[in-house]
């Protein structure tokens, strides 16, 4: 035994031996490839006066050029930019992928060690900075950084200078998935403690106040402008109309009308009434409705690539779309990665499919700005399987063609843009079809001020982003949000009131206005905090962080629950992420209540009346597992006697 303990230990000391070798190697040789990347680059651009008018010489030629004119007309500066542009330039804006950063705000050149896994993931997986933007001249980023606002405008500012070193200057559009929740999900949301903390988009609706969510997105969108954030990779015009699908959290609910009211004010929030350098464009998804996924399954695995429409329902998961975002002039949209299944023309996913792109989006819905594929639709990766679906047997370059043929103008989560020249150099793609997504890609950012003043004040970004009013507002927000669904002549509770508590972050927030006590047998009521059941998986890449699968306790998981409330006269809180089957505890209960990102402190106040609960349910609850798996997936609120009704919410 001790002969064989020795060789394992010897064993793993050389696996981790030869990990470090290989680290070490990959960090030599993307220290190398970012060096010779950085040579490729020019001088920055100076500024210069001509005719009265000052302006960056984004192509150092001494002269003001119609696209460096802060006073051109903005289809003429598109103009003149792409007709400077080469193949290789128009190819690379195309692409929008993840781009990592350093702890201390500096361009990611080469592997970071970092206790954050998928903070270590990206280092080792992405091309560094300087390799998309130098050698692939690419211009358009998905930021995965979570840091002080600070850092992350110096991070702005140093990419913003690194593309200005590029032949024409072209300036980096930074995008971002959703910050501002209070949960973190890597591959929907990023969880941000230097930005106001507000509800999910599910606590947003339960509000049912439209000027409530566009005061989110302005304040939002002055958090995201004050550290260079120019694009939302967000709202989520998707319905909930099917309860196991693991994304429902990022929509407004099941409600196709509530739904649009709620897309079109969070766009204005975001955008104002029109596009110019005060705004962050809206990338509206998943067109044309991501919601009705076949059981529930999520299309980011394979096992759900399908959407189906028992209770054909295609033109209802539109509705959002045509009365909310693009009433609200969303700039951007985003298709899903499903396959509309029966459909279209053709069974393939909604990035690859014409009918939906050109046909319903383009011609018959009139939409005329950037529409950028999911992430990672083409190419197999580190980080898991292309999500090519319904075109799995097509070439890498076959997928890129077919994606340009439906009508797309630029590919998310990759980093290929000689493919595009390839397909330009064979005449598989005429170099005008890319002008023409080239042009929507340049109006956008010419619109949004990027080609005038791409950078920012790094000083003040930590005053703006978080700052004391803007957190007030989203601990309104998180208050208004909370729906009451029983109350059985409990709340609100008297001042001082003995609690034990069980699921709480900060318990200590109760005692602002009761007492909390260490066993249940010394209080007068018990508070317990849970979550939506889901089913662990853990296959593929990002799915431990996609809560799927079933919507109902485990008799283990309930009978813990309900041994706990059984005690005394008790208050349960759930955190909704998905409409959770309640039924047993809701019997049990004296007051049940629906949180959607809800703090303790917020809770202490409702709890004891400081604040009164205000929110009404964006989705049914069901009231059994049977009810569930037997409604229809396109269909909203048909669950068989749900246990609270679609808009269900009480008060005091």
């Amino acid at each position: 035994m001790k002969k064989f303990l020795k060789i394992l230990k010897y064993a793993l000391l050389s696996i981790i031996g030869l990990m470090l070798i290989s680290a070490l190697i990959v960090y030599i040789n993307m220290s190398n490839s970012s060096k010779n990347n950085m040579a490729l680059l020019g001088d920055e651009a100076p500024t210069l006066t001509k005719n009265g008018a000052t302006f960056r010489d984004l192509n150092k030629n001494g002269r003001l050029d119609i696209y460096e004119s802060p006073t051109a007309n903005l289809e003429e500066r598109v103009d003149d930019l792409v007709s400077q542009m080469n193949l290789e330039e128009k190819a690379g804006c195309m692409f929008v992928t993840m781009i990592g950063t350093t702890p201390d705000g500096e361009p990611m050149e080469t592997p970071i060690l970092s206790t954050e896994p998928l903070n270590l993931i990206m280092s080792l997986v992405l091309p560094s900075n300087s390799e998309m933007i130098a050698r692939k001249k690419m211009n358009s980023f998905n930021i995965l950084a979570s840091l002080d606002a600070d850092k992350m405008a110096k991070y702005n500012n140093t990419i913003q200078k690194m593309a200005e070193r590029t032949r024409l200057g072209i300036p980096i559009t930074i995008a971002t998935d959703p910050r501002h929740g209070t949960e973190n999900n890597p591959g929907a949301s990023l969880y941000t403690p230097s930005f106001s903390q507000w509800p999910s988009s599910l606590g947003l609706a339960a509000t049912r106040d439209t000027l409530l969510v566009r005061e989110f997105g302005d304040i939002a969108r002055q958090e995201y402008n004050a550290v260079g954030i120019k694009v939302a990779l967000h709202p989520m015009a998707d319905l909930a109309t099917e309860p196991r699908w693991g994304r429902s959290n990022g929509t407004f609910g099941e409600d196709a009308h509530l739904s649009a009211m709620m897309t079109k004010a969070y766009v204005l929030g975001f955008q104002g009434d029109s596009l110019d350098k005060n705004s962050v464009a809206c990338m509206t998804k998943h067109f044309s409705g991501g919601g009705p996924q076949k059981d529930g399954e999520d299309p980011h695995f394979p096992y759900g690539k399908e959407q189906v429409y028992p209770g054909n329902n295609f033109d209802y998961h539109v509705i959002p779309f045509t009365e909310g975002a693009f009433k609200a002039n969303t700039a951007q949209i985003m298709p899903y990665y499903g396959i509309p299944v029966d459909q279209t023309s053709e069974n393939v996913a909604f990035g690859f499919n014409r009918d939906i792109i050109t046909g319903l989006l383009r011609d018959s819905l009139n939409f005329q700005g950037v529409v950028c594929t999911d992430w990672n639709i083409i190419t197999d990766s580190k980080l898991g399987e292309g999500r090519a679906w319904g075109v799995e047997d097509l070439t890498v370059k076959q997928r890129v063609k077919k994606v340009l043929d439906a009508g797309c103008d630029q590919f998310g989560g990759e980093n290929i843009p000689e493919l595009i020249v390839e397909l330009v150099n064979e005449g598989l793609i005429p170099e005008s079809r890319l002008d023409v997504s080239v042009k929507r890609i340049m109006l956008d950012k010419f619109r949004l001020g990027l080609f005038d003043n791409p950078y920012v004040n790094q000083e003040k970004a930590s005053e703006i982003a978080g700052k004391e009013e803007f957190r007030k507002k989203g601990l309104i927000a998180q208050s208004k949000a909370t729906v009451l669904l029983k109350n059985k002549e409990l709340l609100p509770l008297k001042k001082g009131t003995k609690i034990y508590a069980e699921g709480m972050l900060t318990p200590e927030a109760l005692n602002t206005y009761g007492t909390l006590v260490n066993h249940p047998d010394d209080a007068d009521i018990i508070l317990s905090r849970i979550r939506t059941p889901f089913d662990e998986r853990n296959e593929y890449f990002l799915e431990s962080f996609f809560h799927q699968g079933r919507l109902y306790y485990t008799e283990e998981e309930k009978r813990e629950i309900l041994d706990l409330i059984s005690q005394k006269p008790s208050v349960v809180v759930v955190n909704l992420e998905r409409p959770a089957i309640l039924t047993d505890i809701a019997e049990a209960s004296n007051v049940l209540l629906a949180e959607f990102g809800t703090s303790d402190e917020v809770l202490a106040d409702i709890l004891f009346g400081k604040k009164k609960p205000q929110g009404k349910l964006p989705f049914e609850l069901p009231s059994s597992w049977e009810a569930v798996k037997n409604q229809k997936e396109d269909v909203p609120y048909d669950s068989k006697k749900p246990l609270y009704p679609f808009g269900h919410g009480l008060s005091y």
